[in-house]
């Protein structure tokens, strides 16, 4: 393992922002990792993994980590489902096409979602009608202070919307090194209820959909509409759908009688921000080379040279905006460096 000095992190980040690290290690092992932890405590440390769903907006004055560790198993198959172990470091979408191909159901509509698996559980990462907490079975996770592996279970996680104990009173105590979920062998539950999907497959005449077809589905839509960070800096959707209250809801209601929104209990409702984001004005708005995807409003791009500053004043426009035309308050779901 090697540390190197003033390292540049353009490459590790899907916005594409320019940023440095003071220094910079990968690790590839869990042994690996636990060395780098013990000998380096006396640093700040800052924990990277497919830096999909982070916003650079200065250089990092710390130790930056890479988690880079590989590997996955099916580590059990029986009465009809399989539990199949992914670590950390893996592509998040080549996981899931790992799992297609050896017919396992359970995450094809979370298909094309940028990232690696390590980092899925702190966000519960979710699309098209499906989130992590579905097929979850554990994680383990390594302590930053004291290098011990713990196993957290499905409720220990406290799985929310793009939310996890890793994003609240755990963060930053721990790295998760591996994730196991527990998905279909036979009887596959094909969900295709949600968004465009079953338009996409009646589209190509697929009446009796398999999990392949649903993944490949999802990963045309998510073509369609999102740009590829390797052509276009991004990460994916920006802000969070907010929940609000039905009687907030009711209030913006009256006086946007078009809103579209999703019960979600008794008393919330949750409201598209790509579409308050639209109504706002944003969609294909370019503010230098910071803008809003001409095809997905919830989406923030760098044209090619915007700084994270740049990209983080365009979303607190928006936020305001959103705010003053609508009185509903719309959040980042990426993570502000």
């Amino acid at each position: 393992m090697e540390i190197v000095a003033n390292y540049p992190l353009k490459n590790h980040n899907t916005f594409g922002i320019s940023a440095f690290a003071k220094e910079f290690v990968r690790v590839h092992t869990v042994a690996e990792l636990a060395e780098t932890l013990k000998e380096n405590q006396d640093k700040k440390l800052f924990i990277l993994g497919g830096g999909s769903n982070m916003l650079l907006t200065q250089d990092i004055d710390a130790l930056v980590i890479h988690v880079d560790l590989k590997g996955k198993e099916i580590v059990k198959n029986e009465n009809g489902y399989a539990e199949v172990k992914a670590m950390a470091g893996e592509n998040w979408h080549e996981f899931v096409q790992y799992c297609i191909s050896n017919n396992l159901g359970g995450l094809e509509n979370l298909s094309l979602i940028p990232g690696n698996v390590g980092t899925t559980p702190i966000q519960n990462i979710g699309a098209y009608g499906t989130e992590i907490k579905d097929t979850f079975v554990c994680c383990e996770a390594m302590n930053i202070a004291t290098q011990e592996i713990k196993t957290f279970t499905k409720e220990e996680c406290q799985f929310a919307y793009r939310e996890s104990i890793f994003k609240g009173t755990l963060k930053n105590q721990y790295i998760i090194i591996s994730v196991t979920f527990r998905l279909t062998t036979e009887n596959h539950k094909i969900n295709t209820s949600y968004g465009d999907i079953a338009a996409e497959l009646t589209k190509n005449n697929i009446v009796v959909p398999t999990i392949k077809d649903v993944s490949a589905a999802v990963t045309a839509i998510r073509q369609s509409k999102l740009p590829d960070p390797k052509d276009l800096g991004n990460s994916g959707s920006f802000f969070k759908n907010p929940i609000i209250t039905s009687e907030e809801f009711e209030k913006a209601y009256l006086l946007h009688p078009t809103m579209p929104h999703y019960t979600v209990s008794d008393t919330e409702v949750k409201v598209p921000a790509g579409w308050l984001i639209e109504q706002s004005g944003f969609k294909g708005k370019r503010f230098g080379d910071a803008g809003v995807h001409a095809k997905q409003a919830l989406v923030l791009v760098n044209y090619g040279n915007a700084t994270g500053q740049e990209i983080l004043d365009l979303s607190k426009n928006i936020q305001e905006t959103v705010y003053k035309n609508f009185g509903i308050r719309i959040e980042a779901e990426v993570n502000i460096i």
